[in-house]
């Protein structure tokens, strides 16, 4: 019997989980420059964190959460999201005694029961930030401004920002009375979701991918905002305008979960570029959150991004993360193989990327290999060049060549190394005045 994964999962396989690492590299660097801390919560938590956290109504509760009764019958869920179980160990760990704002981020995989489909699994990864301790909308900015900045040194493109408020819950309270006075007489045009979401959860309604052609003269909930409201709202717009991040205010967008409050934003992919989802995060202000699950009330504002997606729309829009080797050594002979390995060594230590050839193939086959790594030298070294204690570069992009005696071979990699780095590296080898010894 030959297994296979299980329907909405995948493997990550060498060749695509080097965009993992850099993302998570990035990630990690991000976070650090931008003073969050890593948490790391269960992959499982009680059930009712999620029903009272998440909210009973949500597609996420309803449909999508993988529960099951453990050994001494407590009803457990995989986390569907992140931000619930961060909450709790935030109340659980008394975190809210910090006097500062405690910044913190999370990475790793989380379990919904979805139809599979392009950039959306039944596991899938997500990363995270969390910020709790201030109502101010400078923490809303500062989040969006974390989010923007992931995805330009990410390098994607076509992104754009959506940004709207969904208020308080008592003006959604207020506002979810029209709507629902608007959507009466679409009853029987709607889907079946949204027909039952009409008294529920009417917000969700808006957010429905297949009547939106109905939605036209719906009430915008921007406009029965209070002047307090209002206020918060502006001054996320003038703080992002003042960074020179641009965004679009639309009214229509609500999130998923039922604990948002004030803002929320979303980042999406112009024409769908990743399949019938074009969102790849978001996230929003939830005030109400923390007391809601036991603590004290204390306001928070959160984002969240798919790694999956990101990914996907790196994958699509080309380009190697993986930094391709500074040099490639090709050898022939025994004593040639030996003779590179504490180079080799010395280098990697020096945090340069090398590598060479473990099967001493002809020539001619390993500058090939090097060329298919994309590496900038091939360093040559045979019997000839043993008897002389040099070795040839040959700079892979131009053909040129270049001998270089064994002692200076380290400094030299290890200088042009840099050098292309540092983006100053231009035609010329770069490393002709290495000294004599």
């Amino acid at each position: 019997m030959m297994f296979q994964k299980p329907k909405g999962t995948t493997d990550l396989l060498p060749d695509i989980i080097q965009r993992w690492q850099h993302i998570e590299h990035v990630v990690h660097s991000l976070c650090e420059r931008y003073v969050y801390r890593e948490i790391r919560t269960p992959i499982f938590e009680a059930t009712e964190l999620y029903r009272r956290g998440v909210g009973q109504t949500t597609d996420v509760v309803e449909k999508e959460m993988y529960s099951f009764l453990d050994k001494a019958n407590r009803n457990m869920t995989l986390r569907p999201e992140g931000t619930a179980g961060v909450v709790r160990a935030f109340i659980e760990h008394k975190m809210y005694a910090e006097q500062d704002i405690t910044r913190l981020y999370y990475m790793g995989p989380m379990f919904r029961y979805e139809q599979p489909q392009s950039g959306r699994y039944r596991q899938f990864h997500q990363f995270g930030i969390e910020a709790f301790g201030t109502e101010d909308p400078t923490l809303d900015v500062e989040t969006i401004a974390l989010g923007q900045q992931l995805c330009d040194e990410l390098g994607l493109r076509d992104v754009f920002l959506e940004i709207n408020s969904v208020g308080t819950p008592a003006e959604r309270e207020v506002y979810g009375a029209q709507l629902r006075a608007f959507l009466a007489p679409l009853r029987t045009q709607l889907c079946a979701d949204c027909q039952s979401r009409i008294e529920r959860n009417p917000l969700r309604v808006l957010d429905c991918k297949v009547d939106q052609h109905l939605f036209g003269d719906a009430p915008v909930l921007l406009d029965e905002l209070t002047p307090k409201s209002h206020a918060h709202f502006e001054q996320v717009q003038a703080q992002l305008d003042a960074l020179g991040i641009a965004y679009t205010v639309n009214p229509r967008l609500v999130r998923g979960l039922d604990y948002y409050t004030h803002t929320a934003f979303e980042w999406k992919v112009r024409a769908q570029a990743i399949g019938s989802i074009n969102t790849i995060g978001g996230g929003g202000r939830y005030n109400g959150l923390v007391s809601q699950l036991g603590g004290p009330v204390t306001p928070a504002v959160g984002l969240a991004f798919g790694l999956e997606r990101l990914v996907l729309l790196m994958t699509q829009q080309g380009g190697s993360p993986q930094q391709p080797p500074t040099a490639y050594f090709v050898t022939w002979g025994d004593e040639a193989m030996r003779c590179v390995q504490p180079w080799m060594y010395a280098l990697r230590q020096a945090g340069v990327v090398v590598t060479s050839d473990a099967k001493q193939r002809q020539m001619k086959t390993q500058l090939k290999q090097a060329v298919r790594a994309e590496a900038t030298f091939a360093v040559l070294l045979g019997e000839t060049e043993l008897a002389q204690r040099r070795v040839i570069l040959k700079r892979l992009a131009t053909g040129e060549q270049q001998e270089v005696g064994f002692d200076e071979l380290v400094v030299a990699l290890t200088k042009a190394h840099h050098e292309r780095h540092a983006h100053t590296a231009h035609h010329a080898f770069g490393i002709g005045d290495a000294p004599e010894k």
